[in-house]
């Protein structure tokens, strides 16, 4: 099932004030380093680094000089945040009418000096939501040709039903990792599969790394399991990402260009399937039912 992304996507969250705060030179040599490591696909959300990432990456963009057609864009819209950038959000909220869904398309095109959008996603879902009036803003976006394909993120399958009745969703960015299996149990992974949606996941190397003395067993087998595959422990989470029939695309959020790398390397290992099968159960912690 070909989506039209590269098959590790890069995530741009950290790149502005809300990560790393990159410069304009710095994002420009990053697009350049992800497209010749073979990610071609950028994530982006309009609320990042409080409404600025979007525009501090259009400004690399349009100076990297890369064409438009050789990268695919991805953004999301839909939270409300509270910051210095929206004073009037006095709570943070979720907002879906038509003219705000067109607004923030347009303005994320703006942002990241782009014509289009390749994918354009509902961020988070809302008790509020109606899909007739989502319907109303995607249906402009796609006819006027600045979106070329609609999604949603952190939906469960019968918010995404809800949606699919007015509007084709073509995506579903989602939590999963190892350590956030929970789509492979509760039928997310194989409603996408189903209903030929793609998926994306993000943080998907999960809490691995923030703890080393958690999952303690899961660190020893992935030494073990790093000299089999003569990989990196990072690389082996995502190759156990990538193993799934779904075809998920992880999207990464380093901006450090060994991990990148790394991450673009990872599609190549050919994990097995017993060995596929020792890491969920290790990390369960008890075998399969």
């Amino acid at each position: 099932m070909s989506s039209g992304f590269s098959r590790v996507i890069q995530g741009c969250m950290n790149w502005g004030k809300w990560g790393n705060s990159l410069s304009t030179i710095e994002m420009e040599k990053l697009i350049h380093f992800n497209l010749e490591s073979g990610i071609s696909s950028f994530d982006h959300a309009d609320i990042y680094g409080d409404y600025t990432t979007e525009s501090d990456f259009g400004k690399a963009f349009k100076n990297s000089t890369v064409k438009r057609e050789d990268i695919q864009l991805i953004s999301k819209c839909g939270i409300q945040y509270v910051g210095k950038s929206r004073p009037n959000n006095t709570v943070k909220h979720y907002q879906y009418d038509s003219n705000y869904i067109i607004y923030s398309a347009e303005k994320s095109i703006k942002d990241l000096n782009a014509e289009y959008l390749d994918l354009f996603l509902l961020h988070r879902p809302s008790p509020l939501m109606h899909p007739d009036e989502i319907r109303e803003g995607i249906e402009k976006l796609l006819n006027d040709g600045k979106i070329k394909s609609f999604g949603v993120s952190n939906f469960s399958n019968g918010q995404t039903d809800l949606i699919s009745t007015s509007s084709k969703v073509s995506a579903n960015q989602i939590q999963f990792s190892l350590s956030h299996n929970t789509p492979l149990f509760d039928s997310t992974l194989d409603y996408m599969m189903i209903n030929n949606i793609t998926p994306m996941s993000w943080s998907p190397l999960g809490s691995f790394f923030k703890n080393q003395n958690d999952n303690k067993k899961v660190h020893d087998l992935l030494s073990d399991l790093s000299k089999k595959y003569n990989a990196s422990k990072d690389q082996l989470l995502l190759a156990w990402v990538l193993k799934h029939p779904s075809c998920i695309h992880p999207v990464i959020g380093t901006t450090k260009t060994e991990r990148i790398n790394a991450a673009s390397t990872s599609t190549q290992i050919k994990l097995s399937e017993i060995d596929w099968f020792r890491m969920l159960e290790t990390y369960l912690g008890h075998k399969l039912p």
